[in-house]
């Protein structure tokens, strides 16, 4: 499937959801609080993340997301002991494991429509301090560094052979701008932009201004390159407010906006998840994301594969609805 087909464009798609909450149904609760998160099941238990995989293209998703956003060359070495070369080799392994599980789902369902992303998480995931959700980099931290801090995996990604890339849960105006920066030096190469935000409805996780600097990274793409821009992990009353403002002065060339929410829980690094300060469903705010531009959208913490189904079923609704 490619996004550009006249079939697709403008599309909705499905994305995953929680890749740590849905691997934990194969693993245990063994996940949370590991410096490398999921990607050590790449080297501990290959067979229980594409069992993951598989989970969310049976529940309905049109894209999953390769297993690689705590994955770091410097990650691997410090924790699996590997060389620079052998850490290579196990982002590798993702985008091999994520193209079984497409292989395996089109044998049962003769659907070979499914799209596999190349999942970049941020430079602050690798740290293991929560500075994804800060923004809060060491001042000595440079765009440059940061730029070829992404390059490898990235690199790696691309000549595994995704079909495009996420960069997921940005929370500064510094690596957002460092990472559409890299995406030019592969132009052959899409890629979708999702920050980490406050829940101010307007802010970065640094504090930065979301729309402006989304706008602005979406302007110094090439064009084409950033098939949409939006938010991630955050809880779903937070999302509207966010979304509302990028199209907010745009009419014929609004932007096709990205959304994976969590679950609206807290972690708490000392207790674990929390519950958060509403229990509504995330199926219940699909249709007013929809109406807001969301062209791509799925789950992020404590969702499963069973909140993918029950997306792609609001989304089918809305879809009736809007061609009534």
């Amino acid at each position: 499937m490619s996004l550009d087909s006249p079939k697709e464009r403008g599309k909705v798609k499905i994305l995953d959801g929680g890749f740590s909450t849905q691997l934990s149904v194969h693993v245990g609760n063994k996940v949370d609080g590991d410096p490398l998160w999921t990607a050590r099941f790449l080297a501990t238990n290959p067979d229980a993340v594409l069992a993951t995989h598989l989970d969310f293209l049976r529940a309905g998703a049109d894209i999953i997301q390769t297993n690689t956003y705590q994955a770091s060359i410097g990650g691997f070495m410090k924790h699996l002991n590997l060389t620079a070369e052998e850490s290579l080799a196990l982002i590798k392994s993702a985008v091999d494991i994520a193209k079984e599980a497409v292989r395996i789902h089109s044998a049962e369902t003769k659907d070979d429509r499914k799209l596999i992303v190349g999942t970049i998480g941020p430079y602050g995931a690798a740290l293991h301090n929560g500075s994804e959700y800060t923004g809060a980099y060491d001042p000595d931290v440079t765009a440059e560094a940061i730029k070829n801090w992404h390059k490898p995996r990235l690199e790696v990604l691309v000549k595994g052979g995704v079909d495009l890339l996420a960069f997921e849960t940005i929370p500064n105006k510094i690596e957002a701008e460092a990472l559409v920066d890299l995406l030019r030096d592969y132009p052959a190469m899409k890629a979708w932009l999702s920050f980490s935000c406050r829940q101010d409805g307007r802010s970065l996780a640094d504090g930065s201004n979301f729309k402006e600097v989304a706008l602005a990274c979406f302007v110094k793409a090439l064009p084409g390159q950033i098939v949409a821009v939006g938010v991630n992990c955050i809880a779903p009353r937070c999302v509207s407010p966010l979304l509302a403002e990028i199209n907010k002065d745009r009419k014929e060339d609004s932007l096709p906006l990205v959304v994976y929410p969590n679950s609206g829980e807290r972690y708490v690094v000392s207790e674990g998840w929390q519950p958060g300060e509403t229990t509504d469903s995330l199926e219940n705010f699909v249709a007013d994301w929809l109406n807001l531009g969301v062209r791509y959208i799925g789950g992020c913490c404590r969702t499963y594969a069973k909140d993918i189904t029950l997306i792609r079923d609001a989304v089918k609704r809305w879809e009736t609805e809007t061609l009534k």
